[in-house]
């Protein structure tokens, strides 16, 4: 993993180079105020104060530079200078005026690079100094959460199975002196019929699993944390074509997701009892797949007749989203790259957000907006629940139409969940399909932030 504690330093009056972040409208007046050789450098650069303009300007010495950054970012938005922490060659970094702040964020999952495959590009540490060194730690956590769920999903599926994901809870549980518990194999078929289900195609060097990790005071709050863990997804027998299979090493997103927000969770101690679960599963196909037409067993009781094998995530969510609400936690989020539903209608910038509480949902929607980590509300809309009846069981998988696929999907969920509990649902992409600064194509973190400002200020 990308280490970042040394990329942002306090600031004390080190030498550094000098970052001008001037917004267009701004841009007139702070170039009048520049001495002839900028205004020069800046003519001979063709800028015209748009948005994006930027230029190396000339110093006093020979070797002397600054940087000069026409932006028009907010103050609060983490991106703001993450172009420039990609670009700018090995140094040390100051702004010319001002903090900061947010961008510290930014500059910092700039430098991120996946580089497990091949050999990376040795352009050396960018350090950003701050005045604000308080803020220091928060955002190094931050960046760290974040690069955890890249490198997870970005890791093929050739080296990310059930077993790899264990592996990846054991170690934030041993790191943080948590409990973590496994259940696979008979007490799982038993237990967790629909995780073992799903699972059960697979080979044995990949069984499917539970895997739940305890942590913290349990005179605390409890809190439950699931995060949907197929680490490739074939379809089953309803099986996807080529393109709809290239990018599913990152269907366990959910579980990136949930593995990061439960380390920011415990590297904070924050004042709750922490219940992480990872249904774990590759959904594949052999003679002991489960078949379209199959009435599957859940832990709650209930019955599900399978019309779509493609469906399989919210197969393996209910019955974990029901162990969550056994231990009747006062809040559940679960992260899942559930539908592609939700892509239509939202794009991969969005994760679509569901809640069967208003207070939560608007909690986590102010919280995205103040982070820069958008969400949209979906809704849970309950006319949509008859699209869930089945002729032979309590209900199906997947309805029949195609029509709000995504609020469909919800509302499966929401059937093994508490209803006096409050729950958010976050169907996210994990995925970048295009690059921006400070985002690399590739797996990403859509919606952890959010949450984590919420569970920051309710439990602090």
């Amino acid at each position: 993993m990308t280490d970042f504690s040394t990329l942002l330093q306090a600031d004390r009056g080190q030498s550094a180079r000098t970052i001008h972040v001037v917004h267009p409208d701004a841009y007139d007046a702070w170039l009048a105020k520049q001495p002839q050789r900028t205004r020069t450098a800046v003519s001979a650069h063709r800028l015209t104060g748009k948005a994006g303009n930027r230029a190396v300007l000339p110093g006093d010495a020979a070797d002397d530079w600054s940087m000069l950054l026409v932006c028009n970012e907010s103050l609060d938005s983490p991106w703001r200078i993450a172009s420039l922490g990609e670009q700018l060659p090995a140094g040390t970094y100051r702004l010319a005026e001002g903090d900061p702040g947010a961008a510290m964020l930014g500059w910092l999952l700039a430098q991120y690079r996946f580089d497990a495959y091949r050999k990376g590009d040795e352009v050396g540490a960018r350090v950003l100094l701050t005045g604000d060194p308080a803020r220091i730690e928060e955002t190094v956590r931050l960046a760290a959460a974040t690069a955890l769920v890249r490198d997870l999903v970005n890791t093929p599926a050739s080296d990310m199975g059930p077993a790899d994901l264990e592996a990846r809870a054991d170690t934030l549980a041993k790191a943080h002196g948590a409990t973590l518990t496994v259940t696979k194999g008979e007490p799982l078929a038993k237990g967790y019929p629909m995780i073992h289900t799903v699972g059960k195609a697979a080979a044995a060097d990949r069984a499917p699993r539970l895997i739940e990790l305890e942590w913290g005071d349990p005179k605390h709050p409890r809190i439950a944390i699931v995060g949907k863990g197929v680490t490739f997804d074939t379809g089953g027998l309803n099986i996807k074509p080529g393109g709809g299979m290239a990018l599913m090493k990152k269907d366990m997103g959910g579980a990136a997701h949930a593995l990061a927000l439960a380390s920011l969770v415990m590297a904070a101690r924050l004042k709750v009892r922490l219940h992480l679960l990872v249904p774990a599963v590759e959904n594949s196909i052999s003679g002991s797949a489960f078949r379209p037409g199959d009435v599957l067993r859940t832990r709650q009781g209930l019955t599900v007749e399978n019309t779509n094998t493609d469906a399989e995530g919210r197969l393996v969510l209910g019955d974990t989203l029901t162990k969550a609400g056994e231990d009747k936690p006062e809040l559940i989020i679960d992260y899942a790259t559930l539908t592609g539903a939700a892509r239509v209608a939202l794009g991969p910038d969005l994760p679509a957000t569901f809640s069967n509480d208003d207070a939560l949902a608007s909690d986590l929607l102010a919280a995205g907006a103040q982070v820069g980590d958008p969400l949209w509300r979906m809704p849970l809309w309950d006319g949509y629940d008859d699209m869930l009846k089945s002729d032979i069981a309590e209900l199906v998988n997947s309805a029949e139409g195609g029509y709000a696929g995504a609020t469909t999907a919800a509302l499966f969920l929401r059937r093994f969940v508490p209803k006096e509990t409050p729950w958010a649902h976050f169907d996210t992409f994990a995925w970048r399909p295009s690059a921006k600064p400070g985002r690399p194509k590739g797996g990403d973190a859509l919606g952890l932030r959010a949450a984590w400002a919420v569970l920051k200020t309710r439990y602090g």
